[in-house]
């Protein structure tokens, strides 16, 4: 009984030092990695304080992959540049010299070229996006492309794959990317009933064990649709029914932007980068990139799509919300289910409310997940105590993602305002630099602000007791790693 009693108590031991040790090393790895301080000290406080759990969360969450760069972005940029200026010679396109410097800083840091001739239609209903989405499916010829975060296998789902596959039957080419992470909860079998139909279906950073580190963290959260490269979707929306029947007994609230024109091109590009990301095919025919005779969308409709990777040098979308709110100069209405920022966001936020700037951020006042919704409350205290009128919508769950400036620019995608989006997701976004796309965003948003209720007539968030305020911090530590 005694020398079972010194094995087990010299075998804790060894375990106890194995975890000591094994902490000073991911927290040595932590510091190493020179992220921002309030991420490094987030990361470091797991670490230290749940010493196993911590540890493990960091090994599957926390290794920045972001050096090693699983591709270089920049060297598919350079592959698909060519082929870009091919195809998509432009004339007469004018950029305001208010947009100048914005429209540079995406082309610069990521070839996000603008695209003028461009017919926007702002879908805020799920049941109607899916609606347009199959009628435009049912109608296609050459290929239909689609990069979703989540494409479930339930009734909506069946029906767009039996609109892919009787395209397939017509001889039209599909490809599909979706989310490994994202479509953890789908069974295999109707990935491999899409392939068996003839549609091409990879998934995006498989996530096996042992190779289940933090490739977990690093997730294409993009929505694009193009359909042969005439029409293109982007926005919040995927691909299940919740988007059309709620989920919670919350109706949905969420904005797609459905696009016919030269912005397509680059929707198109988004997408067969992302396809050589995943598959390592490499598509750049001309077939893809077709000519667009329609007179009637000759105008001066600006669009540029940005993408952001962590894969990235700079995270674009995050420094092109920065500049939009730093330049504001009349207003900035915002729209985020999630709404943790990171320092230069929320810097910025801040800023544009003390410079006198109308800056107002609508959030839902339930979210569909508990502890993000607490950990976004000092965030949205803050913002509110620096004259940013906070209102949370009651209409149901929104979940649009979108920007509104000036009466001049909008940006809609699949980006939220939170460390993840900016950091560490896969995300995309279509920037717009024109008035009457503008204004009807604007009017939508105004809409949704009527649903809502005003941050400052809800007691117990600008005034929460000493309990809630003291667990609300405490998430508010883990808001960079959610």
């Amino acid at each position: 009984m005694m020398t079972f009693s010194i094995f087990y108590l010299t075998l804790m031991l060894l375990l106890t030092i194995a975890v000591i040790a094994a902490g000073f090393i991911a927290i040595f790895h932590v510091l190493l990695d020179n992220r921002q301080p309030v991420k490094t000290m987030a990361w470091i406080m797991v670490i230290i304080f749940l010493p196993v759990v911590g540890l493990l969360f960091y090994v599957f969450f926390g290794v920045n992959h972001r050096r090693a760069r699983v591709i270089s972005q920049r060297s598919m940029n350079q592959l698909t540049k060519r082929s870009m200026l091919e195809f998509v010679g432009q004339q007469n396109l004018r950029v305001a010299d208010r947009h100048k410097q914005l429209v540079d800083l995406f082309v610069n840091q990521s070839f996000s070229l603008p695209f003028k001739d461009n017919r926007i239609d702002i879908i805020t209903e799920g049941e109607a996006f899916f609606r347009q989405l199959i009628d435009d499916i049912n109608r296609a010829t050459h290929h239909i492309h689609i990069c979703m975060y989540i494409f479930e296998e339930d009734s909506l789902g069946r029906q767009i794959l039996d609109a892919l596959r009787a395209r397939v039957k017509a001889g039209v080419k599909v490809r599909v990317i979706y989310d490994d992470v994202g479509c953890w909860r789908v069974k295999n079998r109707f990935y491999e009933e899409m392939r068996e139909s003839g549609i091409e279906v990879v998934s995006f950073l498989p996530v096996r064990f042992p190779l289940f580190t933090s490739k977990v963290n690093y997730r294409n959260h993009r929505k694009i649709v193009v359909i042969d490269g005439r029409v293109g979707y982007i926005g919040g929306m995927n691909i299940a029914e919740r988007y059309v029947k709620g989920i919670h007994g919350m109706a949905w609230r969420d904005t797609m932007l459905r696009i016919v024109g030269s912005g397509v091109y680059a929707l198109q590009r988004a997408f067969l980068v992302d396809w050589y990301f995943v598959d390592r095919t490499l598509i750049s025919d001309r077939s893809y990139y077709p000519s667009l005779d329609d007179a009637s969308l000759s105008n001066n409709c600006l669009m540029q799509v940005v993408t952001s990777a962590p894969t990235s040098l700079y995270p674009e979308i995050m420094q092109g919300y920065v500049r939009i709110i730093l330049a504001a100069r009349r207003y900035v209405y915002i729209e985020t289910p999630y709404f943790m920022p990171n320092e230069p966001v929320l810097f910025a936020l801040k800023t544009a409310a003390t410079a006198g700037v109308d800056v107002r951020l609508l959030c839902p006042y339930k979210a569909d997940a508990r502890l993000v919704e607490w950990a976004s409350r000092s965030y949205l205290r803050e913002v509110e105590e620096a004259g940013v009128k906070v209102s949370l919508y009651q209409g149901g769950f929104l979940h649009a993602k979108m920007l509104v400036c000036d009466d001049a620019l909008t940006s809609c995608g699949s980006t939220n305002v939170d460390f993840r989006s900016f950091e560490n997701n896969f995300e995309a976004n279509a920037f717009i630099y024109d008035e009457g796309t503008a204004l009807r965003m604007k009017r939508i948003f105004l809409r949704d602000e009527e649903q809502s209720v005003a941050w400052a007539d809800l007691p117990r968030r600008v005034h929460p007791k000493f309990g809630v305020r003291l667990w609300e911090s405490i998430t508010r530590l883990f808001s960079p790693l959610l």
